[in-house]
């Protein structure tokens, strides 16, 4: 099996587990669960539950306690971009290839979405006490991350200052800090659960976590990248909406060449980090590279 086939296989191993962890829509309230359904089925590229299982197994892990938070992740995710297509945000009408959640349920209902998805992803996160009791301490520091880095400490708190800065100048400094928080620490959160989970020392965990730094900020680059050269059919989202929402990005501060070779660079430095763990990561390590060096 290639490394292709082998990704497309995980990938069917993480839908199945994200469906198996979805609310049942039923009750007076079905079309919020339907709602929900509807924006984390729409597909992707389970970048962040892919992340988390290989780092999981890359550090011995074997059960079940991961799958909970597997799930809770892509919640979390999602519910960000949820949001962040909302008239009041990027008023975007399409993702991943079809239609957002608010234009399909009415912008209250896309709104209320995102909130239950969040808050369903810390029910789902709590669940793996009940398949690892053993594991208390470590499901507890796991959540306690997942908490901190989607947080007004990480996603949420890059998102604040985006929005804030919209249409005003940024220095590359404060770029930087809106890219780690906003992308990098959803991307951290889960590479540090999988370790942690699977028992790794702090080192390792603190290791892992700017391995995790470095991916999410040459993949939030290689996204700006692609909102100039791309295409609507091949990113299934509009194309030039930064520019259309008058931000600052690494490619209008730097140019296209300086950030295809500075994405070249922070990858080629999160390779040599995952080597320093001098375990067999292989498979991670062309994961990482595919997803940021990807064309949609």
């Amino acid at each position: 099996m290639n490394f292709e086939e082998a990704r497309e296989q995980k990938v069917e191993e993480i839908e199945a587990v994200i469906k198996e962890y979805l609310p049942e829509p039923k009750g007076y309230q079905k079309i919020i669960m339907e709602a929900m359904a509807y924006s984390v089925t729409a597909g992707g590229k389970r970048l962040r539950p892919m992340l988390m299982q290989e780092v999981y197994r890359l550090f011995g892990g074997a059960g079940k306690e991961i799958e909970p938070f597997m799930a809770a992740i892509e919640m979390i995710h999602t519910y960000s971009l949820v949001h962040d297509d909302l008239p009041a945000m990027d008023n975007d009408e399409y993702r991943r290839g079809r239609k957002t959640t608010h234009v399909v349920y009415g912008e209250a209902m896309g709104i209320l979405a995102g909130d239950a998805l969040l808050n369903y992803a810390f029910e789902t996160a709590v669940k793996a006490f009940e398949i690892a009791p053993k594991q208390s301490a470590q499901i507890g520091q796991a959540i306690k991350i997942l908490a901190e880095k989607a947080g007004i400490y990480g996603m949420i708190g890059g998102q604040v200052v985006d929005v804030a800065s919209c249409g005003k100048g940024l220095t590359q400094q404060m770029l930087d800090f809106i890219y780690e928080l906003k992308t990098g620490a959803l991307i951290e959160s889960a590479m540090m659960i999988g370790a942690v989970l699977a028992g790794a020392d702090d080192k390792s965990v603190r290791i892992v976590e700017k391995i995790a730094s470095n991916v999410g900020l040459a993949f939030q680059i290689q996204d700006d990248i692609l909102d100039v050269t791309s295409t609507v059919e091949q990113l299934g989202k509009p194309v030039h909406s930064d520019e259309k929402n008058e931000k600052t990005t690494y490619v209008t501060l730097k140019g296209l060449d300086t950030a295809a070779e500075d994405v070249k660079r922070i990858s080629e430095e999160a390779a040599d980090l995952l080597g320093s763990l001098d375990k067999d990561a292989s498979y991670l390590e062309y994961l990482i590279r595919e997803l940021i060096h990807r064309k949609k």
